[in-house]
C-alpha cells in the first residue's frame, strides 16, 4: 500500500516540524519537510503547517509567513479539497492567509501558556475529527502566547451552526471566544488547532490523545485523488488569495531552492 505523502512546511523559526513528521510517520504516513520558498506541492496528498515562531512572529504571528512562496501551493492544495492542517503557529498562519475565519490574539491576562489541557471534540465534520467522536475528551499540550481565538458575532454563530468548531477547551485557558481550540473551513478540509496533537502521540510524552486527530488527518489524505485510495471529504469552492500580494512574484533564486526531504 502506498503511504500518503504529507508535506510539512518549514519557515524560519518553525520548531515543531520534526515532531509532526515523526508522529505522522509512526502512523504510516510519509512526511516530507518543505522549505517555505518552494512554490510547488506537486505529488503531496496533504500539508501540515507546524508550530513555532514563523519569521520570528514579527508584526504578529503568521502575518509575514502568509506571504511566503509556499503559501501559493497551500492555497492550491486547499482549493483541490486536499487536507490542510495548521497547528498553533500554523493555525495563526491559516487565519492570516484567510483560509480560516477569525484571528488569534494575545491570551487573556497576557500570559504565555505551556500546559496540558483537556479539550472536547465538537464536530466530526473535518479532516482531523473523522476518527474521533463528538463529546470525546482529549488531553493535549498547549504552548502559546497568542492563542486567544476571536471573531465577530456573525462568524461565531455561523461556525457554531455549521459544525466548523472542531475542538473546544473544557476549561478555557486563554479567553478564546466560545472556548474554541480549533476550527475548520466550510468544507472541513482546512483545519487549525491551537493544541499540539503531535506532542500527545506517544505514551512517553504523557498522552496519546493526539493520535486520533492525526490518524483522521492521514485517513483524509488517503482519499480519492491521493496515492493510497480511501475515503474523501467534499471538495470546497476554490479559495483565493486575499489580494495580489498573497502570491509573491517568482524569482530565479526562489525557483532554484530545493525541497528538504526528511
Amino acid at each position: 500500500m502506498i503511504k500518503p505523502r504529507i508535506a510539512v512546511t518549514v519557515f524560519p523559526g518553525s520548531n515543531c516540524e520534526h515532531d509532526v513528521a515523526r508522529a505522522l510517520e509512526s502512523l504510516g504516513g510519509e512526511p516530507l519537510l518543505v522549505w517555505h520558498t518552494e512554490r510547488s506541492l506537486e505529488g503531496m496528498d496533504a500539508v501540515v503547517i507546524p508550530g513555532g515562531f514563523a519569521h520570528g512572529d514579527y508584526l504578529r504571528p503568521g502575518a509575514i509567513a502568509r506571504f511566503s512562496p509556499i503559501m501559493e501551493a497551500v492555497y492550491g492544495l486547499a482549493a483541490a479539497g486536499r487536507p490542510v492542517l495548521g497547528i498553533c503557529n500554523g493555525f495563526q498562519i491559516l487565519t492570516e492567509a484567510q483560509l480560516l475565519p477569525g484571528a488569534l490574539q494575545a491570551n487573556a491576562g497576557l500570559r504565555f501558556l505551556c500546559d496540558t489541557v483537556e479539550c472536547e471534540v465538537s464536530s466530526a465534520a473535518s479532516c482531523v475529527t473523522e476518527a474521533v467522536s463528538p463529546g470525546e475528551r482529549l488531553r493535549l499540550p498547549i504552548n502559546h502566547f497568542e492563542g486567544n481565538y476571536t471573531c465577530d458575532n456573525i462568524t461565531f454563530r455561523r461556525l457554531s451552526e455549521s459544525g466548523q468548531i472542531v475542538l473546544r477547551y473544557v476549561d478555557n485557558p486563554n479567553g478564546s471566544v466560545g472556548a474554541i481550540a480549533g476550527v475548520a473551513n466550510e468544507a472541513g478540509n482546512v483545519v487549525g488547532v491551537m493544541p499540539h496533537p503531535e506532542r500527545a502521540s506517544d505514551a512517553m510524552l504523557g498522552s496519546i490523545d493526539g493520535l486520533g486527530l492525526l490518524r483522521s488527518f492521514l485517513l483524509a489524505a488517503s482519499g480519492p485523488g491521493a496515492q493510497a485510495g480511501g475515503i474523501r471529504l467534499s471538495t470546497p469552492a476554490a479559495p483565493s488569495a486575499p489580494n495580489a500580494a498573497a502570491a509573491p512574484a517568482r524569482s530565479d533564486r526562489d525557483a532554484a531552492t530545493t525541497t528538504a526531504r526528511r
